[in-house]
């Protein structure tokens, strides 16, 4: 290794993210609330929202495809900066700590509001007998296993007017996005970002990750396949934000690093879904990981199509 790639690399050690925020104009502030010891969160103006992780040294921007080490956070303010002007600017950064000042939400500028996180943790999980469980078990056709699998997991709460609501969560765990299913309303929590909805087979790690496009579809293939246990199904609810590809990236470089890796794309079986299925299989491809197709072979149908018509003949039977 060269001076020059000593001096690079001690860069990326020494400088903290945060000293790089604080020092912006105007600058970040921690939001301590949202934070957690391995994910920091900063805002800075309205909608703002940086996320620091692997203690200062890397970053990612939830609400875009943005994301890297100290260089490319200070890139990203500073896109006309050459490489030797960013080593130049995190030079006088070194040797300086955060000071994590604290992010103060003006009721004029940002007023405050319930996050789906703050929302979701009022909210009990899902119990057998109640509205949620019944019209998920009897209507959907979700069997009891699965429901267990999915509360302990804790994907899965009840929500207001017997709703049942299905967690995204980020890299850290903690819940980014709510989607609310039930007989009469389908939609979300405002101010959320996705990611995925995420049922493990068992513990990671996962050589086989299954993606729908609905939570209900990823548990009724999860049911249709008896939870098998090299396999993380997952669910991006519909389209396929920023927040939710990088996820996806995050998890197929775990199965990558896998014997016999593969990605399986069960979106609907209609043009959508084949639409979805094909940018599967082009990430699938960028990342190194073979793709396999597992369509419902009921047209225009979806997995939990195939879970109720499975029910229904093995109650004929």
């Amino acid at each position: 290794m060269t001076r020059y790639d000593e001096e690079v690399e001690q860069l990326r050690e020494q400088v903290h993210c945060a000293v790089v925020l604080e020092r912006q104009a105007p600058p970040w502030r921690l939001d301590r609330a949202e934070s957690t010891k391995h994910c920091l969160k900063y805002r800075r103006g309205k909608g703002e929202i940086l996320i620091l992780n692997h203690e200062g040294r890397g970053w990612w921007d939830p609400q875009s495809d943005a994301k890297g080490d100290v260089f490319d956070l200070v890139q990203h303010f500073c896109p006309h900066l050459s490489f030797g002007h960013i080593r130049k600017v995190l030079h006088e950064f070194m040797g300086i700590s955060p000071s994590f000042p604290e992010a103060h939400r003006s009721s004029d500028s940002d007023p405050p509001r319930a996050i789906p996180a703050d929302r979701w943790a009022r909210r009990p999980r899902l119990r057998r007998g109640t509205q949620p469980w019944r019209y998920l078990a009897d209507e959907r056709r979700l069997p009891a296993n699965i429901l267990e699998a999915a509360i302990a997991a804790d994907i899965l709460r009840e929500g207001a007017y017997g709703s049942p609501w299905f967690a995204h969560h980020d890299e850290c765990g903690r819940v980014t996005h709510v989607e609310i299913r039930s007989p009469h309303y389908r939609g979300s929590l405002t101010g959320g970002v996705k990611t995925l909805f995420q049922l493990p087979g068992a513990k990671p790690p996962f050589s086989r990750l299954v993606m729908t496009e609905a939570p209900i579809d990823a548990l009724s293939i999860a049911a249709i396949e008896k939870l098998r246990p090299d396999t993380l199904y997952a669910a991006t609810g519909g389209g396929i934000g920023r927040g939710s590809w990088q996820a996806i990236e995050r998890i197929l470089a775990g199965i990558a690093a896998t014997s016999n890796g593969l990605f399986c794309s069960a979106t609907d079986a209609n043009t959508a879904g084949d639409l979805y299925a094909a940018k599967h299989k082009q990430i699938a491809a960028k990342i190194g990981v073979a793709f396999a197709r597992l369509r419902p072979p009921i047209e225009s149908g979806d997995w939990n199509d195939i879970l109720k018509q499975q029910a229904q003949q093995g109650a004929t039977l």
